[in-house]
Order: C-alpha cells, then sequence, then structure tokens
C-alpha cells in the first residue's frame, strides 16, 4: 500500500479509527495493550514494541491495510470541505426528490396494509415460530397465498421519477449541448470515452483475459494455468489490493469466491455467525409485510429463471435477515441520500420514543431485488457466507442504483453517462430512436437498475461483476450498456416503433460481456 493511503486529514483518520472499533482487530490490540499496561516493570517503549510484533507475527499488518484500504474505497470521492448540511446531497432538489419518492413508496405500502388489513409487522406465535424454524431449508416448498401482494415499485416507476428530476434555473444546459437528446436532464459531470480507456485500461483487447471463450490453444492454456497460480499467490497474501488488481483482468471461476471475499474485506468468524443466527432469530421471531414482498419478488423473478430457480431457498435464508439488519440501514444513512421510512410500534402511535425504522435494514424492495443476490448463489454454498458477501456488495454498490443523488457511482450519473456515450459515439443510432418515440434509456434502466442481473447469462453477470469490483466503479454497467446497442445496431436502424426496438433487445442470453465492452471502449 502507497503513502498516498495516509495522505488524509485528521477527520478521516479519526473515521477509519472509528470504523476498527468494529474489528476483531481493535479488540486484539487492545488486550494486548492491557497486558502490557498490567506488567509490573511497565515501560511505554515496550507497549510499542509489543504491538508492534503482534502485527508481524500474526499479519494483522494486512487486515490493517486493507481496513484503511475499503475506508478510501467508499470514501475517496467525499470532500470534508463540503458543509455538513450538504452531505446528504450537494444539489438540494436531488435530495428532496428522494425524500418525496421515499415518502410515496411507503404510501403505497401503507395502502396495501389498509386494502390487505395486514399490519406492517406482527409478532408470530410460538406455534408459528417452531413451524418456520422447521421450514428454514426449505421456505419455498409451501409458502402462504402472494396472488393480492404487489411489488411497491418497479424500474419503470423509478425512472419516470429519474426523468422529472430538472433543475429550474440551469437555462443554458440545451444551449450548450448538454444531453442533447436524452431524457436525463440535469447537469452532471461524467467520464469521456477517452477516459473510460484509461480507467478500463487492463481490459484493453491487447492484453489477455480470463473468462474469455475463445477458442483454447497452447498459448492460452499456459495463460489459464499461470493465472491460477498468480491467484493462489494473491489469495494467500490476504491483501484487497493485490486481489482487485489481479481481478481486473477476471479470475477464474475457482478462485472467484476467495477473491471476492477478499476484496470485500470479508473473513467469517464466530462473531459474525452469531449476528446471522440473531438475525435468523428476529426472522422466527417477527413478520414483516417486507417479507411477503421478498417472497413475492423471488417467485416472479429468480423461480422463473432457468438459471436461479434451483437457488429458491438460499434466496429466503439471505433477503428475509437482511431486511432485518440495522447495519444496512447505518450504511445508508451514513453514505447515501437515503432517509429510510419510520413507522410507530403497534399501539404506540405518535409517541417520539416508540417511533422505528421499517423495515429495520431501511430497504424496501422493488421488483427484481432479489437479482442482487441470484448469481453469488454459484459461488457459495453456505448460507452464512453467501450472505455476508451479498450484505457488503449491496452497502458498497447495489444500493447506488437504486437512491437518488449526484454521486458518479449512482444511478443518475450513470444513466446520463449512458445516454452521452451513446449519442456521442452512435449519434446515428440515438437519433433514429428518438424520432421513432423510442428513448435508449427507457430500454436500458431496468438494465443499469439491476446491474444487468437476470438479463445476461448467470456467468456472464459474475464477469461483469468481476470488473465491477477490481476497479471499484459501477460505470463498467453504462459502457456495456452502450456497447449491446451498438452491437445491436443493424436491426435497431429498421425499428419503427418502441415495441419493436424492445423486441430487439430482448434476449441478451447469449452475449459476451467481455467482446462487447472491449468493442465499445477499444474499438473506436
Amino acid at each position: 500500500m502507497n503513502d498516498d493511503c495516509f495522505m488524509y486529514g485528521n477527520d478521516h483518520q479519526v473515521q477509519v479509527l472509528q470504523a476498527m472499533k468494529t474489528m476483531e482487530l481493535y479488540a486484539d490490540l487492545m488486550e494486548t495493550a492491557q497486558k502490557e499496561v498490567n506488567k509490573s516493570n511497565f515501560k511505554l517503549t515496550d507497549l510499542q514494541t509489543s504491538i508492534e510484533l503482534m502485527f508481524n507475527d500474526k499479519g494483522r499488518n494486512g487486515t490493517l491495510k486493507n481496513a484503511i484500504y475499503k475506508y478510501i474505497c467508499i470514501h475517496a470521492a467525499k470532500h470534508s470541505e463540503v458543509p455538513i448540511d450538504h452531505l446528504k446531497d450537494p444539489i438540494s432538489y436531488v435530495f428532496k426528490a428522494q425524500q418525496s419518492w421515499e415518502k410515496k413508496i411507503m404510501k403505497s405500502l401503507n395502502s396495501m396494509c389498509t386494502e390487505l388489513n395486514v399490519p406492517l409487522a406482527r409478532q408470530r406465535t410460538e406455534k408459528e415460530q417452531k413451524e418456520f424454524s422447521q421450514m428454514w431449508t426449505a421456505l419455498g416448498a409451501d409458502g402462504p397465498d402472494f396472488s393480492q401482494i404487489r411489488p411497491v415499485y418497479a424500474p419503470k416507476d423509478f425512472l419516470e421519477v429519474v426523468t422529472s428530476l430538472n433543475n429550474v434555473n440551469y437555462r443554458s444546459a440545451n444551449n450548450n449541448g448538454f444531453n442533447l437528446w436524452g431524457i436525463i436532464q440535469i447537469p452532471l459531470k461524467n467520464r469521456t470515452m477517452d477516459e473510460l480507456r484509461i480507467q478500463f485500461n487492463e481490459m484493453s483487447i491487447n492484453q489477455w483475459q480470463s473468462g474469455m471463450d475463445d477458442e483454447q490453444d497452447i498459448f492460452q492454456e499456459i495463460f489459464h494455468d499461470d493465472r491460477i497460480k498468480l491467484g493462489q499467490k494473491v489469495i494467500a497474501s490476504k491483501l484487497a489490493p493485490l486481489a482487485c488488481e489481479f481481478t481486473k483482468k477476471g479470475s477464474s471461476i475457482s478462485l472467484r469466491g476467495d477473491l471476492w471475499c477478499q476484496m470485500l474485506g470479508i473473513k467469517i468468524d464466530d462473531v459474525d455467525v452469531l449476528y446471522y443466527e440473531k438475525l435468523k432469530s428476529n426472522v422466527l421471531q417477527h413478520e414483516l409485510l417486507i417479507d411477503n414482498l421478498l417472497y413475492k419478488d423471488v417467485k416472479l423473478t429468480a423461480t422463473n429463471d432457468d438459471h436461479y430457480f434451483v437457488f429458491e431457498d438460499f434466496l429466503y435464508q439471505v433477503l428475509l435477515p437482511f431486511s432485518r439488519d440495522t447495519v444496512v440501514l447505518r450504511n445508508l444513512l451514513e453514505n447515501s441520500t437515503a432517509t429510510p421510512a419510520r413507522s410507530f410500534i403497534r399501539g404506540k402511535v405518535g409517541m417520539e420514543h416508540f417511533e422505528v425504522y421499517y423495515p429495520p435494514s431501511g430497504v424496501i424492495p422493488f421488483h427484481g431485488f432479489a437479482m442482487y443476490v441470484s448469481p453469488l448463489c454459484y459461488l457459495y454454498k453456505e448460507p452464512i457466507k453467501l450472505y455476508y458477501v451479498f450484505r457488503e456488495l449491496y452497502m458498497c454498490y447495489f444500493f447506488r442504483l437504486h437512491v437518488l443523488s449526484t454521486d458518479p457511482q449512482g444511478i443518475l450519473s450513470l444513466s446520463q453517462l449512458f445516454e452521452t456515450l451513446l449519442q456521442t459515439h452512435e449519434a446515428e443510432l440515438f437519433y433514429h430512436l428518438k424520432s421513432v418515440n423510442c428513448q435508449p434509456l427507457k430500454i436500458a434502466f431496468k438494465w443499469l437498475m439491476r446491474a444487468f442481473s437476470g438479463f445476461l447469462a448467470s456467468d456472464q453477470v459474475l464477469i461483469l461483476w468481476d470488473r465491477i469490483l477490481a476497479f471499484n466503479s459501477l460505470e463498467i454497467l453504462s459502457v456495456l450498456a452502450v456497447a449491446i446497442f451498438t452491437f445491436r445496431k443493424t436491426n435497431l436502424m429498421k425499428v419503427q416503433t418502441y415495441s419493436a426496438a424492445e423486441g430487439v433487445l430482448a434476449d441478451l442470453t447469449t452475449l459476451q460481456v467481455l467482446p462487447l465492452i472491449q468493442l465499445s471502449l477499444f474499438c473506436k
């Protein structure tokens, strides 16, 4: 790790220390310090030496570096000079739009409660808890009737909110050619194609990649074997930055699970197991209306997908505990514009001390939410590890795909990046689609919002997510979306209606991610 990692101000150092206090490493340090202080011949120099030896002997130096690296990855775009009242979002009307959207979602949820005459939450009886516990590993076998449950919102509903954002004071936008033909009309700064080429340089066509389906020859076999050996050394190092650098050229199926855990800083210990069991216990004790939304979503998406239907039970074992996880809530409050809904404990309406976030995670799922988890089932066979990997992926990346903000990695910026790249490099195609009343983003938005899960073949989704983790960027989603339009350009130029364009882009399961991205970035 280079010295640049430590060129942060005192505020950042304090925040890193606060983050460390939740780690096992911090407890070990405190225990070592306490033992030294209790020695009769205690000297301050002995304390420093003892801690330094503990770091070197037990490999905790790497753990500390990983913690700092992860903090930098998450907070690199944040600046301490931003006024405290702007930490949610520097553009006030975007933040207000997010608040308004969340109120609308909660209103829809409350309406469903009224229509179905069910509460937002209720405590299960002892009999119900026992039965539910016995069914835990087979929750998809005999579920209740969800015919009356409807998704609270879908990507098309969120797109309407995204496209309605407009700064009435920004009069010069169209005059300057800002997003001339697109439907995202707020002034955001995105990377140019040249900047993206530099950022994703390791994916260029002159560099071999893991995961390509080209015809195998002796050189590719040697490359594959060398990558396996190098990957094993990277995993043995236990350093997240090395895992990220290695995975920029992809990873083999056999190493991917371990590399992702390394990049995300996941190391399951007894405390993690106990925490998952606590979340499971909360599921057994209380039923939430959100549970029915999650059941319905799994039934409508993963269960109907040839790639994922076998993982139905796994999905419930992840999504139900996730809805109770307050760690997710804290992440949303600290790192996003989200202002999760609140409700009152039953019988305590209007009493401030009994107001709680609903659900405890702060996340009300949309139609397709389960697809954030589904591809991971190919990597992790243990529900607990699967849970923590998904939770970390969500807190680092996926929450940005359904929250309004001006974050360069957020759905607003990704949508505008897609439109800007497409109209810049495929102007003829963009203009044709616009002229037949088919805005490209109306088709691509659901791809972006679900990170292509459920649209691409499962192995291609994992190859794509490799790069999201390795480059610490969601911008690759916009690049791929542009590449798909380019690849289907010949047929798209013939369409005369929106439905015809949808038909051309309806099936993406035969597409290969890497060649398309290389086509979009490096063959212009």
